[in-house]
């Protein structure tokens, strides 16, 4: 039984913790709440929170995004597009 109660407290981080674990500031997650960018985040009572899967799935996500992480985004890998020519 004690393990079930370590899974449930470790399972979601307030705001700072999870700043934390992101490791960015706050400040900055903070932002990206109110902007409603970045990680997905709940309200618990009064408190913000993220579930640590949830934030594991997003840099997931910001990973595969970037070009630099995700070889089929390289632009670089692209085969170059002709030109179009235009009647004169």
């Amino acid at each position: 039984m004690p393990q079930a109660s370590q899974a449930s407290e470790t399972a979601f981080l307030n705001l700072p913790k999870a700043a934390e674990y992101l490791g960015i500031s706050p400040n900055t997650l903070y932002v990206w709440r109110h902007r409603r960018q970045g990680p997905p985040s709940f309200r618990m009572g009064r408190r913000v929170m993220y579930r640590i899967t949830a934030l594991d799935a997003w840099v997931r996500a910001q990973e595969q995004a970037d070009s630099r992480s995700n070889p089929a985004l390289n632009p670089l890998a692209q085969k170059p597009q002709r030109r179009s020519t235009v009647a004169r």
